[in-house]
């Protein structure tokens, strides 16, 4: 080995020590020094264009990855990480080409099979992506990844009692975790026992699967708390069966209970199926001084249809681009639809959007002046409807009983919706689903659900002033 190709090794070498200890800018750096010496280092082009793609920046990055499959067709990982490139890029095709060559290469990569897995529930091939987890799973029952990436499918398919337990591979409690000296509760007997509750990462997620802690009382705990995000404290206390709340911000006493356990562990060890999904809705309830002072806020005639929207959702959530509109512009027929009064609950993303709505949708909003999720509650207290992409609004109208219409995105719809359901077993009687067609796309959904809501204001009864 000449001099420079070995000072490029060991700066390739300094490089990856940076990349292991969380420093990417000065990896990177390393990279580039590796390849200016050696322009034809495979693996450190494939280690700039992996830190490129983290940084997002798609063009160079693919350039990168082309460049090392070109001098190095046979690494495997970089296919691997190529893959989940192309598949960020929405290059299916592609995508299943670099994963297919990744699993050739090294057909004991558990997570080649995963990531070849992942691709294919996208595109719907569910029996295909399940066997691929599976073979990941033969190859090593502990990796993670490819018992959560089977959970989301088995979750989806109604498949409960396999898929809960696979759930538990999620890993994301080391913040809860480590403010309590408690044990994780597993199912032992809480007869005169004591429970702490959360936290989950969403709001959503906490709307959703609060129904479980009072649940907890019939298994004999005499103490049952709860441990949520500081915005859904108000609206969570009004939860039946819930000694306190407790929010994620205030002090916390490690010593405090007996056991502690995530919501979303509760499915699992309260044994649910799809036919004893816990449903007594309304099981969360809007305070009566906020929803009089919405109500004198609101306004309306007696004779229009209250309709709130929410089209937007969290912008960091990775299928945000999906689940949310492009803009408050889609909902521009929705304006055309006589009897109806339009008011807009978008807090935060597309919030700016409702300070300008397009000229045909008239709308009120609401959501500039909302403090937490009990004032949302108390709004859709006094409204006939909400239309919401999947976020934490259609969660809330769910719990509260408040007739919802949810949109959902064909690709990667999420678990808790199942699979082609135009309803939800989590919201029986009061939510409708409006799902993409196959291959996605926004305007049929909205068509459709013009028809519903002309109809829907055609048939108002006469509302009490």
């Amino acid at each position: 080995m000449d001099s420079l190709a070995a000072a490029a090794d060991a700066r390739f070498e300094d490089g990856v020590r940076l990349l292991d200890s969380a420093q990417p800018a000065q990896a990177l750096a390393c990279f580039r020094d590796a390849i200016a010496m050696a322009p034809d280092f495979a693996e450190a082009h494939a280690n700039i264009a992996y830190l490129l793609d983290q940084d997002g920046d798609a063009s160079a990055a693919e350039m990168h990855y082309r460049r090392a499959l070109a001098l190095e067709p046979g690494l495997a990982q970089t296919w691997l990480n190529f893959g989940g490139f192309l598949t960020r890029e929405r290059r299916p095709g592609e995508a299943e080409e670099a994963c297919r060559r990744a699993v050739f290469l090294d057909s004991a990569h558990p997570a080649a099979w995963s990531n070849l897995g992942v691709l294919l529930t996208a595109g719907k091939r569910e029996a295909e992506a399940e066997q691929c987890y599976r073979t990941a799973l033969a190859l090593d029952p502990a990796h993670a990844k490819s018992a959560f990436n089977l959970a989301y499918l088995l979750l989806r398919q109604g498949r409960y009692e396999e898929g809960w337990a696979r759930f538990e591979s999620r890993d994301w409690y080391q913040a809860t975790a480590a403010r309590l000296r408690c044990p994780r509760w597993s199912g032992e007997a809480l007869a005169g026992k004591s429970v702490l509750v959360g936290t989950e990462a969403g709001h959503g997620d906490m709307i959703q699967f609060s129904r479980y802690a009072p649940l907890l009382k019939h298994k004999g705990a005499v103490r049952v708390s709860l441990l949520c995000h500081a915005p859904l404290k108000p609206l969570l206390s009004t939860l039946h069966g819930v000694d306190e709340v407790i929010a994620a911000d205030e002090e916390l006493d490690a010593d405090g209970w007996d056991f502690w356990t995530p919501p979303l562990s509760l499915p699992r060890l309260l044994e649910t199926t799809l036919d004893s999904i816990p449903a007594a809705i309304p099981y969360l309830f809007a305070d009566a001084a906020r929803v009089q002072r919405w109500a004198a806020r609101m306004g309306g005639g007696t004779g229009e249809l209250r309709v709130g929207l929410v089209w937007k959702g969290n912008p960091r959530f990775e299928n945000d681009a999906d689940r949310s509109l492009p803009s408050l512009a889609m909902l521009a027929p929705l304006g055309a639809i006589p009897g109806v009064r339009f008011y807009s609950l978008q807090k935060g993303a597309g919030e700016d959007e409702a300070l300008q709505p397009p000229p045909a949708l008239a709308l009120t909003h609401l959501g500039g002046d909302i403090s937490d999720f009990a004032d949302t509650a108390a709004i859709m207290t006094n409204l006939d409807r909400v239309i919401a992409v999947d976020t934490a609004a259609a969660h809330l109208a769910g719990a509260l009983g408040r007739p919802c219409w949810v949109l959902l995105p064909d690709y990667w719809t999420d678990w808790r919706w199942l699979a082609d359901r135009r309803d939800s077993p989590w919201y029986p009687a009061t939510m409708r689903l409006f799902r993409q067609p196959p291959g996605g796309g926004w305007d049929v959904v909205i068509e459709e659900l013009g028809d519903a809501l002309r109809t829907q204001a055609a048939t108002l009864p006469a509302r009490t002033p």
